[in-house]
Formats: structure tokens, C-alpha cells, sequence
């Protein structure tokens, strides 16, 4: 294998360069961007990952006490006899493990000339030092008893928790002194800290969750010092660079860096001064000065310009190179993913493009990847982390889109050298990217043939996933059929799934859209695809389906979707243009999963259950058969409001079922979605015409709101003790704040009524019509209001009885607001019938009225199980009778 002598600058500068094989006599000009010192991401996400198992060892140390000191007693027991027969002085194994172990790692360290390394390893073992000493100061101050006795030795509870802090520092100073793969000393040490802790938790001298906490901590403060201050790079770079070219099978005679000019790193600039090359410890020898270089086959020296670009006389022959690093296609391709992008000069006049794949990049990649999966319905669950995994999944996907007959970069060559696997490519001359055009360039020829060459792909059962401004080229083409490339298909798919072909035309007609509008982004894909392509894209015109750059450029047209919808209505009316669900989950349902965890942990840390089983057993039963009887009532009221509002007759039997058979359907639907969607069921099938029905349907919910927001008043009035009127209790005065301040919200924040109004402007424009129909009919309006009235009532009467079976006493008012703000405050979370959401909300809202943790838990428990559990058999036999009448 050649060996090669290299030239580099500062880490981090712009250099030229020279290689040189002396076994091939040959020199290569690299014009590069050096990083010799990178933060990895895997150090980041070590740090992460080591930090949570932290947390879960404190949280185990509580919950899981008895399996922790079980494990133990076991391994001490298991152990007692080999502890006797060694005897081994624990005293002389911590003074091996806390001096020497250290010593030896940091002598390596020197002779192996890594000095920075030396720095970096005594600075985390400090930082360890500290970071472990303050854990066990702040444990000792603000940890409760139980967290104590579970990091404590034996069942004795210390004061101070038993976390051996030498081990802190020694386990962050072995993560910055490098892999145990690669350091002997390390490797020793590693081993002589886990055999020391281990005899430890033997002869009860410290808890098992204290050593894992220990190890875990010093690792969190090892990745830590190694992120911040960054490694020295394993990437492929100069002499290294231009091996791995060779093993791709190119001899190279220049490889210039590509950058984008409109950043400021896209400027290189010819240096001057000595360079130095490197050796694999990082250390630097003899200055050597670059100048021209002479081959053996190039008659003229290789110069550089001033701007750091290739001169013409690089290649033999009248061949002129356009300046490498201002090359349009070039650029494009260094845009669309997170590579290094060279481009690659050969001694016959040839030009290719060269893509690195650095192994210390991959893990943004996978985690970028695995999101989408986890987030986004169709996307496989292909998430590749190791370096050659992506390499062959790029290969894949550019091989396949050959093949299909694509016009695509085709792939020539692979070579790897050190960190990092290089992909030669064919270098698409003379094309532009599609963010680069101007608008006039983009003619109607030039828009089909885009089409032609996605629905070649899609006929292939490849699907892009990335269609961006840079994906795609624009050649010179013919005067028959413009060029156009389609790039970047590492993301892609083989044998694709119909769902990620819809997406990659959803991702296209939005990125074409932008550049020409609507109107003839949709033209254009008429002329290629057939009716049922088109019509696919609809549903998919949301913002999640699009790449992040296209996503970027809609925040500036923020109605082109809407005109995408509005054309293809235009051009096929019968297209359902309905945003359909991609997302298993957003933001929003992030944010509320972890504040229902948080608010769950701490509800149930505060129960005692042994009060909550005193208080079940003294439950009145007949209070309990109360309040299900109540929630029955729930069916009557609801059924009397939706017979009132709808504009067919109804039985009210029929009815009855429907909102019976919405108890079962809460077990799969959000609360109150499943009862309205049976309503919106029922009577589609009747004939009524679904802009009706909706707006019916929407009418029983605001009639219902809005009676239930009246009763709230009339409550706050008329009931009480010694009087009509009374001084509002702590309870109501609380929610009648919060409402004041929502509403103050509203109105002096322009960008918060808007929004508002925005949310509110559709329903009213379904309900207006309909309800002041209604309104000409008091006897419906009487009708609705009663049965509104009496599934409120109903739902608070049941509460009512729920606390009456513990013995608890609240007032009406209290009952009716601690109910009604803590269904809709659950109900606004999204999950099946507002489990979970729910009970916590009415649990909260209790404690805060004066009533124990326990006994609010389980009125709580005792109402949804006669409103919600104990009704869903009876829904299920509603919903197969109401199916086989045809009434759903």
C-alpha cells in the first residue's frame, strides 16, 4: 500500500496541499477545508443517553428498592465464600484504582505525545471529582427518606448516599483518554475499576444503584468534556483522501473542495504560509514549503490562482476547467446532504464528482431518519447508524435509479480510507440546480420532462422522499426534450410503498408550484400522470409531508397550499382535497405526554394507598349505584338535544342507541369525538346531504357548551348557605380568574385573536344557517335546551353522588366547576375517551378543594368507572344492534 507524505493547515483553515505516493510517483493538488478537531455527535448523544440512565437509577433506587437490594444480597451471598478465601484489602485495591490506574493512562497519554489529550483527561476527572461531590451534598440535603434507603448500604438509612466518588472521576477521565480498543492502559483500567467495584458492593461497602450512578455520571461528565472540547478527527483528509480515490479506481491528479459561495466558508483562499504535515498522533514535523508541483506526464507546473481555484494549465492538452469551486451542479450536490463534496481531476482532462461519507456524521443522520419513522405514517423502518450501511444504501438507490433509466449522477466508483468511504460519481456538466434558474428557464417542456423523470422512477418502485430546489438539475438538453436530473437519492426507497410515491408528487407539485404557481405545477402534471395520481396529491398538501427547505420557502407563500387545492378542484372536481392524518404525533402531543407523566407521578407519589383501600371499603354502595344510574341519564339528555336539532325525524329510542354506542366507540375516539361522529353517521344515512349534517352535528355541540356555561352562572347564584345571592367560594373564584385572564389574552394580543378567530369563523359559518332555522321553531330550541341541560346535570349529579359514597361534602357550585374544568381540561388531550388525562385533571381539582390525595383518587376511580368502564358493554350491544338494523 503507497504511503503518502500530505500537507494541512491550522485545523479548520483553507489550505492547498500536496500528496505524494512514492510507490506511483505521482502528486496530487488537493485544495481543501482541514478539520482536524470535530465535536461528534455520538459524544452528544452518549452524554444523553448516560444522563437518563442516571435518572433511571434514582428513580429504581426508589421504586424498584426491593429488586436493587435483592440483586445485591444475592451477589453478596453468592459471594461470601470467595470474599473469605482472597481476603483481598479493599484499602490497597482503592489506592491501585485512584492513583496508579491514573497515572499509568496519563504516562501513556505522554509518551504517545498527546498533550492535549493529558489536559483533557485531568480536566474530566476534576470536573467528575466535583460533579460527583455535589450530587452527593444535594442528595444528602433534599432527598427523601426513600431515595436515601435506596441508595444507602443494607436497610439501614445514611444520611449520605453510598456513590464511591472516586469512581466519577476515574470512569470520566478513562472516557476522554480514549477507547479501551486503543489504549492499553485504558483497557486495564477500565477493568481494574469494575473488579474494585465489584468487591466493594460484595463486602457491603457501597450500593449497587451507587455504583451504577457513579459509572453513569462519570461517563455523563467524560462526553461531556469531549463534546465541548472535541476530538481530533478520524476523517479521510489529504493523503488519506486521495488513497481512498485511488481505491475507488480514479488516479487523481487535483481534488478541490466544493463549497457553497454564498457562505462565508465558500471563499478558499490560497495560503502562503509553510505547512506542516501531520503524523496519526496529531504531532507535527518538519516545516515543508509548497510550491509548484512538476509531474512526470504534465508538461506545466500545477499553479493556483489567487481565489484558490484550478488554472487552465491543470490538464494536459487545449482543455480549459471551469473553476471547481463555483461550479453550479457541484454546489447543488454539496446542498443537498450533510457531505463533503470534492471535485476530482484526473490526469487524462476527465471530471468527476467525489461525495465523503465521514463516519462521525452518521449518527445525525440515523437520529434524523429514525424521527421521521417514529413521527411519519409509510416511512420504513430503515434507519442505518454504521458508516457502511449508509455507503451501501447510497449505492443502492443510485445503482436502482440507473438502472430504471433515471437521469441521474451514475455512480462509478467506492473507496474508504480511515473514517471515512468516498463516492465517485459521473459530474452532470453544465447543469444548474432548480433554485439556481431563473423563472423564464422553466418552460412547459422543461416541466414535463421533471414529470417524465419522477414517474420513470416511480415505474421503477423507487420512491425520492427529498425532492428539494437541489435535487434537481437543469441541463442543456436538445431542442427535441430539455435534461433534466433528478439527485440526492440516498434518502430513497426501493420497491416503495404507494403511500412514499404520494408523497414524492406532493413534494414535487409543491416545489414546482413555487417557482411557476399553482396553476401550472398542476397543469404540468396533468400532461404526465393519469387522473388517480392526481387526485392522490390532495390529502398529502400539508407541510409535514415536505422536505425542510421547501417548508422554508412556503413561510413566504403561505397560501400557495391553499391554491394547490384550489387547482386541482378546478381541474378535477370530484378530488377530495381533505388533509388526511400523516403525523402519529406532534408537538402538541409530546408536550402533553410528558406533563401528564410529570403530573402522574407526582398524584401518585402523594397516594397512600393504604388510605385508599380504608376508603373503598367504606364507600357507601348505594351511592355508587347512584351515580351509574346518573350517567345513564347522560344518553337521554344527549339523544333529546339531537332529535331537537335534526333536520329529519328521528326516534328517540334510535337515538338513545346512538349516544349509547358512542360509550363504545370513546374506548378507540377522543372524549366527545365518538358520540359526534355516530350523530354524523346516523343521519348521512337518512339522505341528509353531509354539508347539513355536519353543521347539525356542530350545532349540538356549541347548544351544549353554551347551555353548559349558562348553568355554571345560574349555579354560582342559587345555591349556597344563607342566602339567594352568596360570595363566590376559593373554587370558583380561581376559574372565574383564569377565565378573566384567558379573555384579557385574547383581547390585547392582535396575533391571539386572529388566531382565534381563525378557529372560530368555520364552525359559525356552519352554524348560523342551520341554528337560525332552529330558532324559528322554539319548541326544537326548548327541546335542545332541556336535553343539553340534562346531560350536564346528569354528568354533575353522578360526580356529586361519586363523593357523596366517600362521605365528602362539597358544594354544587364546587362539584359543577371541579367536574366541568376538569373533563374539558382532559378531554382537550386527545387520547381514547380522555383516559388518563381526565382522571388526573379531576384528581388535581379535588386536592385543590380541600379533599385528601387518596380519598380524591378514589372518587375519581368510582365516577369514571360508572361513566365510562361500567357503560362500554352496554355500547357494545347498542353498536351490533344499530349496525344490523342499518341505522350505522
Amino acid at each position: 500500500m503507497p504511503t503518502h507524505d500530505y500537507a494541512s493547515g491550522a485545523p479548520g483553515s483553507q489550505v492547498v496541499g500536496a500528496a505524494k505516493s512514492s510507490a506511483e510517483d505521482e502528486t496530487v493538488r488537493i485544495v481543501d477545508t482541514t478539520t482536524h478537531r470535530v465535536r461528534n455527535p455520538r459524544d452528544l448523544l452518549s452524554m444523553i443517553v448516560s444522563a437518563v440512565a442516571v435518572v433511571l437509577v434514582l428513580f429504581m433506587a426508589v421504586y424498584a428498592h426491593g429488586t436493587t437490594s435483592g440483586v445485591t444480597e444475592d451477589v453478596r451471598g453468592f459471594s461470601d465464600l470467595l470474599a473469605t478465601l482472597l481476603d483481598i484489602p479493599v484499602a490497597v485495591l482503592e489506592l491501585i484504582v485512584t492513583l496508579l490506574a491514573p497515572a499509568a493512562v496519563l504516562v501513556e497519554l505522554a509518551v504517545r505525545r498527546l498533550g492535549r489529550q493529558v489536559v483533557e483527561s485531568i480536566v474530566a476527572a476534576l470536573s467528575g471529582y466535583v460533579l460527583g461531590a455535589l450530587l452527593i451534598a444535594g442528595l444528602s440535603a433534599w432527598a427523601t427518606p426513600s431515595l436515601l434507603q435506596g441508595l444507602s448500604v443494607g436497610y439501614v438509612v445514611s444520611d449520605t448516599p453510598a456513590i464511591p466518588i472516586y469512581a466519577v472521576s476515574l470512569g470520566a477521565m478513562l472516557t476522554v483518554a480514549g477507547p479501551r480498543t486503543r489504549r492499553r492502559t485504558v483497557a486495564w483500567a477500565w477493568n481494574l475499576l469494575f473488579f474494585t467495584l465489584a468487591i466493594l458492593v460484595i463486602t457491603n461497602l457501597v450500593s449497587l444503584p451507587g455504583v451504577l450512578v457513579a459509572l453513569a455520571l462519570g461517563r455523563l461528565v467524560g462526553f461531556a468534556v469531549r463534546y465541548a472540547s472535541g476530538v481530533r478527527s478520524e476523517r479521510a483528509y489529504d493523503g488519506e483522501l486521495a488513497t481512498a480515490v485511488r481505491r475507488a479506481g480514479f488516479t487523481p491528479a487535483a481534488l478541490v473542495r466544493v463549497h457553497d459561495v454564498t457562505t462565508p466558508a465558500g471563499r478558499l483562499e490560497a495560503s502562503t504560509d509553510p505547512m506542516t504535515t501531520v503524523t496519526d498522533d496529531g504531532e507535527n514535523q518538519e516545516p515543508v514549503h509548497i510550491g509548484p508541483v512538476v509531474r512526470p506526464d504534465v508538461e506545466h507546473p500545477v499553479t493556483l490562482t489567487e481565489d484558490a481555484t484550478l488554472a487552465p494549465d491543470l490538464l494536459p492538452g487545449d482543455q480549459t476547467v471551469d473553476p471547481a469551486s463555483s461550479d453550479p451542479a457541484a454546489i447543488a450536490l454539496s446542498r443537498i446532504g450533510d457531505h463533503r463534496v470534492y471535485a476530482l481531476f484526473t490526469p487524462l482532462g476527465s471530471r468527476r464528482d467525489v461525495v465523503v461519507l465521514d463516519g462521525d456524521r452518521q449518527v445525525v443522520g440515523f437520529l434524523t431518519r429514525l424521527w421521521r419513522m417514529l413521527r411519519l405514517r409509510g416511512v420504513e423502518g430503515r434507519a442505518a447508524i454504521s458508516l457502511r450501511a449508509v455507503a451501501e444504501r447510497y449505492a443502492l438507490l443510485s445503482y436502482a435509479a440507473t438502472a430504471a433509466g433515471v437521469r441521474t449522477p451514475r455512480l462509478v466508483g467506492i473507496g474508504e480510507a480511515a473514517d471515512s468511504i468516498v463516492l465517485v460519481q459521473q459530474h452532470p456538466a453544465g447543469a444548474v440546480s432548480l433554485r439556481d434558474v431563473n423563472d423564464a428557464q422553466l418552460t412547459d417542456d422543461v416541466l414535463t420532462e421533471t414529470w417524465r423523470q419522477l414517474r420513470t422512477a416511480h415505474s421503477a418502485g423507487l420512491a425520492h422522499r427529498a425532492l428539494n430546489a437541489d435535487g434537481i438539475l437543469l441541463g442543456h438538453g436538445t431542442d427535441a426534450r430539455p435534461e433534466v436530473w433528478l439527485t440526492g437519492w440516498e434518502q430513497g426507497d426501493v420497491a416503495s410503498t404507494e403511500l412514499a410515491r404520494r408523497m414524492d408528487l406532493t413534494q414535487m407539485i409543491a416545489l414546482l408550484a413555487l417557482r411557476v404557481g399553482a396553476e401550472r405545477a398542476v397543469a404540468s402534471a396533468a400532461r404526465v400522470l393519469p387522473e388517480d395520481d392526481i387526485t392522490a396529491i390532495g390529502p398529502l398538501l400539508q407541510p409535514v409531508a415536505l422536505p425542510r427547505s421547501t417548508r422554508e420557502d412556503l413561510r413566504r407563500n403561505k397560501d400557495l397550499l391553499k391554491q394547490l387545492r384550489a387547482a386541482l378542484v378546478e381541474r378535477l372536481p370530484k378530488t377530495d382535497v381533505e388533509p388526511i392524518q400523516l403525523t402519529r404525533f406532534g408537538t402538541r402531543t409530546i408536550v402533553t405526554l410528558t406533563l401528564t407523566i410529570v403530573v402522574a407521578t407526582v398524584v401518585i407519589t402523594q397516594i397512600n394507598i393504604e388510605q385508599i383501600s380504608s376508603a373503598v371499603a367504606d364507600a357507601n354502595p348505594w351511592w355508587a349505584v347512584a351515580s351509574f344510574l346518573l350517567g345513564l341519564l347522560t344518553w337521554i339528555g344527549s339523544a333529546l338535544a339531537f332529535v331537537a336539532f335534526s333536520p329529519v325525524k328521528l326516534s328517540m329510542l334510535r337515538a338513545t342507541a346512538v349516544q349509547a354506542a358512542g360509550s363504545f366507540v370513546a374506548l378507540a375516539a377522543p372524549a366527545g369525538v365518538g358520540a359526534a361522529a355516530l350523530n354524523l353517521r346516523m343521519i348521512t344515512r337518512r339522505g341528509v346531504e353531509t354539508p347539513l349534517a355536519v353543521a347539525t352535528v356542530a350545532v349540538v355541540q356549541v347548544s351544549q357548551f353554551v347551555v353548559t356555561i349558562a348553568l355554571l352562572l345560574v349555579l354560582s347564584v342559587f345555591t349556597g348557605e344563607g342566602g339567594l345571592v352568596q360570595t363566590p367560594s376559593t373554587t370558583v373564584l380561581i376559574a372565574i380568574g383564569g377565565v378573566a385572564v384567558a379573555i384579557i389574552a385574547v383581547l390585547l394580543v392582535p396575533a391571539v385573536r386572529t388566531w382565534l378567530w381563525k378557529k372560530i369563523r368555520p364552525t359559525l359559518q356552519q352554524v348560523w344557517p342551520r341554528l337560525s332555522d332552529i330558532l324559528g321553531q322554539p319548541w326544537r330550541l326548548t327541546m335542545g335546551i332541556i336535553g343539553n341541560l340534562t346531560l350536564t346535570m346528569s354528568y354533575v349529579l353522578a360526580f356529586d353522588a361519586a363523593l357523596a359514597a366517600f362521605g365528602q361534602d362539597l358544594s354544587l357550585i364546587d362539584a359543577a366547576i371541579i367536574y366541568l374544568v376538569g373533563n374539558a381540561a382532559g378531554a382537550a388531550v386527545p387520547t381514547p375517551g380522555g383516559l388518563g388525562t381526565i382522571e388526573l385533571a379531576l384528581t388535581a381539582g379535588l386536592t385543590a378543594a380541600g379533599i385528601p390525595p387518596a380519598i380524591a383518587a378514589s372518587v375519581t376511580v368510582l365516577f369514571r368507572l360508572a361513566t365510562y368502564w361500567a357503560r362500554i358493554p352496554f355500547g357494545w350491544v347498542a353498536m351490533r344492534v344499530l349496525q344490523r338494523t342499518g341505522d350505522l
